[in-house]
């Protein structure tokens, strides 16, 4: 495992990869995400070789990337973005990121359970398909709130080994983007993530809660620092994690930080896990 910055995950705005890959190498991350689009633009320009030496002269790996494309919209929309999704996971490819990931709703007000599930099937499986051929992994998040569940009239995937057999039931390269956040707010325990194996996890998120909030009451934007409350127990978190074989980004969320507070609060983590920064 490796700390990864996400500038997005601390709402941070910089101006393009230099600021970010300088910003993750000043306070002492392994790895940072990229913006693919920004990427792709640059490897056309100046060819590969250039983009992957940005990240070695800063001793970081490209950590990851967001689902390039609407997957969940009109057809010929998700169509199109097929055909760029080819292109676009060549070139994560061409510079060592094979990561990319994004989030499903928790449930639907419109589309009963198993109809859902039959969509999300039909719709992520040619994606997976098309990074496979890249040699990409795809990272599904669940969300866990019970706060979002109520909102909606028909339950979908919410915790963390139903997501496991949806992304097995989509192709052999799905797995899970794992946030603490939401595995803790759906129930999850140490145990059920002890199942795990390193191919099931394909990015991770790391976050505490807030203090005094039942566990069905957590409201999903607010969160704190990793390790600030001790709410969410990520020292057994990442403990166990270890003993998956997890070999990834971790990547604080707490939606809203300077990245020196996040890469101290996720340095401090590690060390209270007895758990080696790669």
């Amino acid at each position: 495992m490796y700390m990864a910055l996400s500038p997005g995950a601390l709402g941070l705005k910089v101006n393009g990869l230099e600021d970010a890959i300088a910003l993750a190498r000043d306070n002492g991350y392994g790895g940072v995400e990229i913006g693919i689009h920004e990427v792709a633009a640059l490897v056309k320009e100046h060819g590969a070789a250039h983009v992957v030496g940005m990240f070695a002269n800063a001793s970081l790996k490209p950590a990851g990337f967001g689902l390039p494309m609407q997957w969940n919209g009109p057809e010929d929309a998700w169509r199109e973005g097929l055909k760029q999704l080819d292109e676009l996971a060549a070139c994560a490819a061409s510079i060592g990121c094979t990561r990319t990931m994004t989030w499903l709703m928790p449930g639907s007000n419109d589309v009963p359970t198993d109809d859902n599930r039959r969509f999300h099937i039909e719709r992520f499986g040619p994606i997976a398909e098309v990074l496979a051929r890249h040699g990409c992994r795809l990272g599904l998040e669940f969300i866990g709130p019970k706060t979002i569940r109520d909102r909606l009239r028909y339950p979908f995937v919410y915790r963390m080994l139903d997501m496991v057999e949806l992304g097995r039931d989509i192709g052999p390269n799905v797995g899970l983007l794992l946030d603490c956040w939401h595995w803790y707010t759906s129930g999850g325990t140490l145990d059920e993530l002890g199942r795990l194996s390193n191919e099931q996890i394909v990015y991770v998120h790391v976050n505490d809660a807030p203090r005094g909030v039942p566990l069905d009451e957590h409201v999903d934007n607010k969160r704190c620092l990793p390790g600030a409350t001790g709410v969410i127990d990520i020292v057994g978190f990442l403990q166990t994690l270890q003993r998956t074989g997890y070999d990834g980004p971790v990547v604080a969320e707490p939606f809203g930080s300077p990245a020196s507070w996040a890469a101290d609060a996720l340095r401090g983590c590690f060390e209270k896990a007895g758990v080696r920064v790669g």
